[in-house]
């Protein structure tokens, strides 16, 4: 089975290399791509690769570019990731590439090293790349990101999870989620997960991610996830389940909060926030099987990865930071089949929060019927309260309170748990 993702990469490869030379498109001079060595620890025997533009930003943003199975650093540079370069000589960021050099060329996401933080596989290597680059490039720490295709967009999916107070977000083009690849024999290959017949439930697609760097309670990498609706080779139900792993991670509801048609073919999905840079974005590509990127696509994940400007958006802090610690108390008057609960929220970090999002599970039974100084979706299960225009700066030390009323069938108690912008906070 590995042999045919091989076999189907490889005659993917040929036809649109042969087209791009037919019309005139010229692969970027092989000299600006250069070899590192002695990056760091690297236990799998991976090659670093670097790409620097002439017009550096001062403090430029760093994308971890990952291939596929049977690719190459250079292969991906020149080829299906070019856009990624002339982007980065427009916006001025700096580009690593790993390269996997095993049998294939494909990435250990299955291992139980490779699935584990700093388990000594390719993602520990992968890391040492990242901290050498940082290291000697002046890289904004809020604007590290991940993309790849393939097998490097299953590795996208893993080192988010594993570091995810490292990237900010990540890109990832016709992948699986973190762990579905998981195997016991010393394998890189599973075909229950390649052939989208490993479904789980978000929490436990979220859990398993979670075991990947046990303790965190921080927030996790924005991300973004395309997938093409007849790929055999990493079946599109992966898509879905990718879905479930990263919106249970951001503390979100899988109904989307906005749907729309960037193209006639594309249906694009986003959860939490809505704007270009959303907590979580899907683009399921009609028609179209194991080929992604196509043209045009790598301009959008460009704008989402945020590598199109200089700091991230408000609305949209860099992994733990602008979050903050955060206390919430609440209270609830209850009667016959209805009850008010109101919420009270305090930012106990250092920093100021601009924008939040307070996710919590309603007890089963309790749908709500009205709101005040939040909006909240959905109205039963778990719900996402979001700030108004008023109340949406919290400084530190600072409180807001906001409420709902509720039916109920019998059960009055308050939720269990909250998290603020993805960080669980203490209740009093």
């Amino acid at each position: 089975m590995k042999q045919r993702l091989k076999a189907v990469v490889a005659a993917a490869a040929i036809p649109l290399l042969a087209a791009s030379v037919l019309l005139g498109i010229r692969p970027a001079d092989a000299a600006s791509l250069t070899q590192v060595t002695n990056f760091g620890t690297n236990p799998t025997n991976l090659n670093m690769y670097i790409y620097v533009p002439d017009k550096v930003a001062a403090q430029p943003a760093m994308l971890v570019l990952v291939h596929y199975c049977g690719g190459s650093a250079s292969g991906i540079f020149n080829w299906n990731g070019h856009d990624y370069v002339t982007a980065a000589d427009r916006y001025g960021y700096i580009i690593v590439l790993p390269e996997a050099t095993r049998d294939g060329h494909c990435f250990d996401v299955s291992t139980a090293g490779a699935l584990k933080r700093n388990g000594g596989s390719d993602s520990t290597g992968i890391m040492s790349m990242v901290a050498y680059a940082r290291q000697r490039y002046n890289v904004d720490p809020a604007r590290i990101v991940v993309s790849g295709f393939s097998s490097g967009a299953m590795m996208t999916n893993v080192l988010a999870a594993e570091y995810p107070d490292v990237f900010a977000a990540g890109a990832a083009f016709s992948g699986v989620p973190a762990g579905c690849f998981a195997t016991t024999n010393g394998s890189l290959w599973n075909s229950q997960c390649s052939g989208g017949n490993l479904i789980k439930t978000a929490q436990q697609w979220g859990d398993q991610a979670r075991s990947m760097y046990p303790g965190y309670t921080g927030r996790y990498p924005r991300m973004q996830l395309w997938h093409g609706t007849t790929d055999t080779t990493l079946a599109y139900p992966n898509f879905g389940e990718e879905i479930k792993q990263w919106t249970n991670l951001h503390g979100l509801s899988q109904t989307p909060a906005f749907t729309d048609h960037p193209q006639s073919s594309w249906t694009r999905t986003r959860y939490g926030d809505t704007g270009t840079r959303a907590t979580v974005e899907g683009i399921s590509v009609s028609g179209v099987g194991h080929d992604l990127p196509m043209s045009g696509m790598l301009a959008y994940a460009v704008s989402f990865l945020g590598l199109d400007g200089s700091t991230p958006p408000p609305t949209d802090p860099p992994p733990g930071g602008g979050t903050g610690a955060c206390r919430v108390s609440d209270t609830i008057s209850a009667w016959n089949t209805g009850l008010t609960e109101n919420i009270t929220i305090t930012n106990t970090g250092s920093t100021a929060i601009s924008a939040w999002s307070l996710v919590f599970t309603l007890p089963s039974g309790q749908t709500i019927t009205s709101g005040w100084s939040a909006t909240y979706t959905p109205t039963s299960g778990q719900v996402t309260a979001k700030n108004v225009s008023y109340n949406g700066s919290l400084a530190p030390g600072g409180s807001t309170t906001i409420g709902f009323q509720a039916n109920h069938t019998g059960n009055t108690a308050a939720p269990a748990a909250f998290t603020l912008n993805g960080a669980a906070c203490t209740v009093a």
